[in-house]
């Protein structure tokens, strides 16, 4: 059995790492647009039910990005989408489907691998809203995005001793 990743932090690098293909990540921008513009729909339509879901989906989210490191968190996972439906039955479930929909069609159309999320699902869905971020404000659209972020190749550090980790690089 290998050594899970037991950070947030030191999931990105591998994260972007899965993530090489232009084309790929620019489905996950499409997808993640597509979440949130559901998450807009199930605020205007539910505005009591969904701040309260918004607030339990948020300490969800915690408590399961602190249990990642040990298991794959999927009690919290289902807790999430529990939360997420019933506060939109409709619009919440249509985003999940969205988003994931055209992660994967990135992953296996283009990046020729398995989704991380299959088994880092919410360092997966956090460091999802990082890269929409970074791309919001005109990176990672093209070329290798660990190198246009500054930062070390994991699967380059896995043949070698890593080096201490840069908490500047991280942020970056």
């Amino acid at each position: 059995m290998t050594e899970r990743i037991g950070s947030l932090e030191e999931f990105w690098p591998f994260y972007l790492s899965e993530h090489r293909d232009p084309t790929s990540r620019k489905l996950h921008f499409v997808g993640t647009t597509g979440f949130l513009a559901s998450i807009v729909g199930a605020a205007v339509t539910n505005p009591i039910g969904f701040p309260l879901a918004a607030a339990g989906f948020a300490a969800v989210l915690k408590k399961g990005l602190d249990a990642e490191k040990d298991a794959p968190p999927f009690a919290h996972v289902a807790a999430l989408l529990g939360l997420g439906t019933l506060a939109s039955p409709v619009f919440f479930p249509v985003g999940v489907a969205c988003a994931y929909g055209f992660a994967w069609a990135g992953h296996f159309g283009f990046e020729k691998n398995r989704p991380a999320s299959w088994t880092y699902p919410l360092y997966s869905l956090t460091s999802d809203f990082k890269m929409y971020a970074h791309m919001l404000r005109g990176r990672l659209w093209s070329g290798e995005p660990l190198e246009e972020l500054g930062l070390a190749d994991p699967t380059v550090a896995r043949e070698s001793t890593p080096p201490p980790a840069d908490p500047v690089s991280v942020l970056n």
